[in-house]
């Protein structure tokens, strides 16, 4: 067998079509009289069946043909004879199977065959053609059952083997899309200069591949992290603003350690230049030596008498077998756990993240062969399983699937002494009190059984030196200590397990946010913010975020900005992995777009060109509002964080502002009072419509449920235990019609413009044009603050 593109498999010898050797005499069959008075068979002489013969390969059928005419009937001196009719045994399915099949198949052949002649000669030749037929099928129908054996116990190892060669979260042959993609772009026409790069120490295999990427000059955060980690292989604690490229100034030192441990221990099982073609050489000159065996094992069974069909039945499955299971699990195990240990692990708080962190380290890591593997939540627990299998140097993962692995004594998992590098992303916020017990328990396993003193640890963070101001009442406890920068930073390590004095890199400002974000809010009683939520969306589109405190807060707006028709995409920890990922993918690829989330996508995702944050609910830390208004202004670009406060939001929103130190009074959103009838006039039908169309959901879930429960019980539902007054089908067609009626109406509205311009004259100017009014319509939000800002500046002078 040999391996092909995309994983599949074709078989290294062609299926033979079967013909037959008569061993025994034609034996009439005894049927009723009144069979023959029909019409349609009235040709019919008599029946006859052959129940004993040997199965032949189609080759020889000619050369039994001849014999056959010169001599009657010949038992003697077939080699080529093939498998004779045995009455099946039950050890031997595929062989019962086939034989099965053989038995019922060739006397309808001959039956057909009789119809049509009576000889007994031309009886034998028709029977020999039609039986090389049947031959062909029984193979191909018995091959059939075998293909698929081989599907499954091959083709986990190549998919996991693609997910390993090429970036994705799923596994296939196909080029991956995800949101990254953007930002990672290879730029092969024009090869950025890395010059600026090389005085950092960096690889050259990994110059190479930033330079591919069009990665020209590093970071302030990456200049100052990167010859202090690869140099001095000391520890490193960075705190850096959002949309700063920490991921890299942690990825390329865990590079650089990888490839200094392959060199001083002489690896040879991964070359520099590792690419899809040099994993297919692999895998085929694998089965090429198992081609061998199984041309031994062909030759064993033409020896015993079974040319064909023996070695197609236990030749190929017995080899398969071997292969997948005493070969690959049991050999290479004990002796590949030694080459090649666990040397990078990277823990990270949420899976969104941990999947971008892969493709980040993928992409840098694209010319030096190494093998990263993602393990988290949400997806199948057995497939990350086997991606480990094949010993992937670097692990991204998030502490609960880590845990679990670990726990079950995975080999590639047990042996954490030879660890080289552990990060920390979003640090603060994985060692927060009560969060990722996991995480503690690793850390304890890491600093006590599993400790490496020449292990280095980075720990990264945009909200690693925030500091929050304690209540005096605090303060005035006996024990109490004032928390500052250092003891914050003290604790931290302490947890973490960082024995040594680490690199301390600090380049966050006083306000904690980007120098390039624009921050504003809007005052609102709660039942309000839907519809500046609406307005915004409507009057300024883009690529927005709107972040909720609940995930059933987040359900309520997708629904209702559904019928709104403005096309949202939720995000929250409840939804199957799969989709959130999917969500994510969509929002990356349209210009204008709506993503509603939870804080699961608060902390470290890089979306590209996102241009508004909306905070739905005042976040209730201040490491969350800094987080969230993070996913905008990003490398440098600009971009607008608006809060939505409301009564119960004052409280959080003090207490960010005080944290952060905010010395100016963050300034109101302008709203164009003119359009907010229509738009609560929208919001409020749509309200209803979302309402009748929960209740009618939920109330059918609930009495699905309690029927099935009922049945399968066997006992009767009382009415009052349904959910919703069971009315007559006239309340309920009436209900149907109301809701209709309702929908046809904010169908009406919403084909309505929004944003009229209201002109006062219908006279032309003598150029023959209009002097039309300046309405806000295709300006910015950006440019709305700055013309805001422009008219206060004036005023004050």
């Amino acid at each position: 067998m040999k391996a092909r593109k995309g994983g599949r498999f074709r078989s290294s010898f062609k299926l033979k079509p079967k013909g037959i050797e008569v061993v025994g005499e034609w034996k009439t069959v005894q049927i009723d009289p009144n069979l023959f008075a029909e019409e349609e068979f009235r040709d019919i002489v008599c029946l006859e069946e052959l129940t004993e013969y040997k199965l032949v390969s189609s080759s020889k059928v000619g050369k039994l043909k001849e014999k056959r005419k010169a001599e009657s009937a010949s038992k003697e001196g077939n080699e080529e004879v093939e498998e004779p009719f045995l009455p099946p045994k039950k050890k031997k399915k595929n062989k019962d199977l086939r034989s099965q099949t053989d038995k019922g198949n060739t006397p309808n052949g001959a039956e057909s065959d009789m119809l049509v002649d009576q000889e007994a000669k031309c009886n034998e030749i028709i029977e020999e053609a039609n039986c090389e037929d049947h031959g062909h099928v029984t193979e191909s129908m018995s091959s059939t059952k075998d293909i698929p054996k081989k599907k499954k116990k091959k083709a986990p190892k190549n998919k996991a083997s693609q997910t390993q060669e090429n970036i994705p979260s799923v596994a296939t042959s196909k080029k991956v899309k995800n949101w990254t993609t953007e930002v990672l772009s290879a730029s092969a026409d024009q090869k950025a200069d890395v010059s600026a790069w090389k005085d950092l120490f960096v690889p050259e295999p990994v110059l190479q591949a930033l330079s591919y990427l069009g990665f020209s000059a590093p970071t302030p955060i990456q200049a100052l992290a990167l010859p202090s980690a690869i140099r001095d292989n000391m520890d490193v604690l960075g705190a850096a603003e959002t949309g700063s490229g920490k991921t890299l100034a942690f990825a390329i030192p865990m590079i650089h350690s990888v490839l200094q441990w392959q060199k001083s221990n002489n690896s040879t099982t991964r070359n520099d230049s590792v690419s899809k073609e040099s994993h297919q050489h692999h895998d085929e000159t694998r089965w090429e030596n198992e081609d061998e065996v199984e041309k031994a094992t062909h030759q064993q069974a033409e020896d015993s008498g079974d040319e064909d069909d023996a070695s197609f039945t236990t030749g190929c499955v017995k080899v398969l077998e071997n292969v997948e299971f005493d070969s690959d699990d049991e050999t290479r195990t004990v002796d590949s756990h030694k080459k090649r240990p666990l040397l990078g692990l990277v823990l990270t708080p949420t899976r969104e993240l941990a999947v971008q962190v892969k493709h980040h380290i993928d992409a840098v890591a694209k010319f030096t062969g190494i093998k990263t593997a993602i393990l988290v939540g949400g997806m199948a627990a057995q497939k990350q399983e086997r991606v480990l299998n094949r010993k992937p140097e670097i692990v991204i993962a998030t502490p609960g699937r880590l845990w679990e692995l670990v726990k079950e004594r995975h080999p590639h998992l047990s042996n954490l002494r030879q660890l080289r590098c552990l990060v920390i992303d979003e640090a603060d916020r994985m060692v927060e009190k009560g969060h990722f017990l996991e995480l503690s328990q690793l850390l304890e396993i890491l600093n006590d059984s599993q400790y490496n003193p020449r292990r280095q640890t980075f720990v990264f963070s945009a909200t690693l030196t925030l500091v929050h101001q304690i209540p005096t009442r605090v303060l005035q406890k006996k024990n109490a200590k004032k928390m500052d920068k250092k003891t914050k930073l003290e604790l931290l390590m302490e947890k973490v397990g960082i024995k040594g004095k680490p690199k301390v890199i600090d380049l966050t400002r006083k306000e904690a946010t980007v120098e390039t974000l624009t921050e504003t809010r809007i005052h609102c009683n709660t039942n309000e913010k839907d519809y500046y939520l609406y307005y915004f969306l409507l009057q300024y589109p883009g690529r927005t975020m709107v972040f909720a405190n609940s995930i059933d807060c987040v359900k309520r707006l997708s629904s209702l900005l559904t019928i709104l028709n403005c096309d949202p995409l939720p995000l929250h920890a409840n939804m199957h992995q799969k989709q959130r990922l999917k969500n994510l993918e969509r929002f990356a690829e349209r210009e204008s777009c709506v993503l509603l989330t939870t804080d699961v996508a608060a902390r470290g995702l890089d979306i590209p060109n996102v241009q508004h944050v909306i905070h739905y609910q005042v976040p209730r830390t201040s490491e969350l509002y800094v987080h969230r208004s993070g996913r905008t202004a990003r490398a440098a670009n600009e971009g607008l964080s608006l809060l939505l406060i409301g009564p119960e939001d004052l409280i959080n929103f003090r207490k960010i502002y005080k944290t952060l130190e905010k010395s100016e009074e963050l300034p109101f959103f302008p709203v164009d009072a003119k359009c907010m009838t229509s738009i609560k006039e929208r919001m409020n039908l749509a309200r209803q419509i979302e309402k009748a169309e929960f209740f009618n959901s939920r109330a059918k879930q609930h009495n699905s449920w309690l029927q099935q429960a009922a049945e399968a019980l066997e006992i009767d539902l009382d009415d009052g235990m349904l959910m919703g007054k069971k009315g007559s089908e006239q309340e309920e067609s009436q209900k149907q019609k109301m809701l209709k009626g309702m929908k046809n109406q904010l169908k009406h509205m919403l084909s309505q413009p929004l944003f009229k311009v209201l002109m006062k004259t219908k006279y032309p100017t003598q150029s023959g044009k209009l002097l039309l009014p300046q309405t806000s319509v295709g300006i910015s939000a950006l440019g709305t603050m700055s013309k805001k800002r422009a008219k206060k500046k004036k005023s004050v002078k």
